[in-house]
């Protein structure tokens, strides 16, 4: 970020620190002198009527000799002639202002921050610069502070560029920074949320710098619901392995969240995230077996084996031992789930019909699954409706059905989690296209 910016700086100085030539040259001729030969730039500001500078002084800052100095990188040259000039007794306001400039032009060309900043407050503060010249003056200075790591007059200046030039936007991101540089992380917050709302008003898409700031905000300020929300973000505009892992692990751990819920979490991950851990891999298929979804148990398993995660290392033997479990029950399944149907038919809840129903989903038999949930659904009778809803809502997504996923999705209410993992899925399912918003690197 600081490389950046000096770099706009440095831009920004070049444009305006030698525009004092034609100035200076329509003062020359006020004072009695020959202009020099050179005409002024096209659509520049002539002086006012009456600033003019003295003879002698124009002597020894003629732009057309300070700028030749300038190119020919003799910059103790162009200071002995600004300090010969200052020494000149009874300077006026505008012959100040005259130097501030060359100052401002030798400042830029040697990086001397000590000598712009001062000479840039004073010129603009001179009141003979056009409207415009003032808002790049005041936008080169505020900058300076940025750079000096000034961070309380970095957002004095920034703001006051907004004021003046009524583009409170062009800035903003700076002064937000300039809150978080200085450690104000709660009037950083406030203002990257408000930003975040507003884009979500205008269904504006917020920049992955900001949500990275916010993130940053959480940490800096030991605030978890803060840092969540953003991670949330960036899962659903810029998604990586990293934040679907690191957001799923934090809502998890969210006070109130059902431990019923464990699996659906770990479903998640598993779709969204190309690879997960070992211990993930092998915690989901665990969870899988003990909640009667061999079938589920042996895709996961399958796919950690062939990602090269399993059957590695320590654990080898307890993944292989593992693995045969879920093959012989996903057999089993294959050959019984049927005759589970009549049983689960004549319950006077739905849970056997939501759980058998879900069996299938994992199997492959999408149609007839989500057949049977909707049907257990509607008994009733169910401990856990919304975890039932939600299942239902992600047996879509498997299916592929993305329309009746996100009506199913939108429809799961529950507070331990439920309507959490809703909102995730819901997130995965109108994910960015791939490259479509590479993100970018965190500052």
């Amino acid at each position: 970020m600081s490389q950046f910016r000096f770099a706009r700086l440095s831009l920004l100085l070049a444009a305006i620190g030698l525009n004092l030539a034609p100035a200076l040259m329509s003062t020359a001729a006020a004072a009695g002198q020959t202009a020099p030969a050179t005409p002024p730039a096209a659509g520049a500001p002539a002086a006012p009527p009456g600033n003019s500078v003295r003879p002698e002084l124009f002597k020894l800052i003629d732009p057309t000799a300070i700028a030749a100095l300038l190119q020919a990188k003799n910059y103790p040259e162009v200071q002995a002639h600004i300090d010969q000039a200052a020494a000149l007794p009874n300077l006026t306001p505008y012959e100040n202002f005259v130097l501030n400039r060359m100052r401002i032009s030798l400042a830029s060309a040697t990086s001397n921050t000590a000598m712009a900043m001062p000479a840039l407050e004073s010129v603009i503060e001179s009141g003979f610069l056009t409207p415009k010249e003032k808002g790049d003056f005041i936008q080169a200075l505020a900058n300076y502070y940025y750079n000096a790591k000034d961070y309380p007059h970095a957002i004095t200046w920034f703001t006051r560029y907004g004021t003046e030039t009524g583009d409170t936007a062009k800035e903003r991101t700076y002064i937000i920074r300039s809150y978080f540089f200085s450690g104000d992380m709660d009037k950083a917050k406030a203002e990257l949320l408000a930003d975040l709302k507003a884009d979500e008003a205008a269904g504006k898409q917020p920049s992955i710098e900001s949500l990275q700031l916010l993130a940053n905000t959480g940490i800096k300020g030991k605030d978890k619901p803060t840092y969540l929300i953003a991670l949330e973000q960036l899962v659903k505009y810029y998604p990586t392995d990293d934040y679907w892992t690191d957001m799923l692990s934090r809502a998890q751990g969210k006070q109130g969240v059902s431990n019923s819920l464990e699996l659906d979490y770990y479903r998640l991950e598993f779709t969204a995230v190309k690879t997960i851990s070992a211990d993930d891999y092998s915690n989901m298929a665990e969870l899988d077996l003990q909640a009667g979804f061999p079938t589920e148990a042996k895709k996961v398993l399958d796919a950690g084996y062939a990602a090269g995660v399993l059957g590695t290392g320590a654990n080898a033997a307890k993944h292989k031992q593992l693995r045969d479990k879920a093959n012989k029950g996903a057999a089993d399944d294959a050959k019984n789930i049927a005759s589970g149907e009549a049983s689960a038919a004549k319950l006077k809840d739905g849970v056997g019909q939501v759980n058998l129903g879900f069996a299938y989903v994992t199997m492959g038999q999408y149609d007839k699954g989500i057949d049977l949930m909707q049907k257990g659904i509607a008994k009733g009778g169910l401990k856990r409706p919304e975890d039932a809803k939600l299942r239902l809502g992600v047996a879509y997504v498997l299916a592929g059905r993305k329309d009746e996923a996100l009506k199913a999705l939108a429809d799961v209410k529950g507070t331990e989690g439920q309507s959490d993992l809703a909102r995730y899925w819901t997130f995965y399912l109108n994910r960015p296209a791939p490259g479509a918003a590479a993100p970018a690197a965190a500052n």
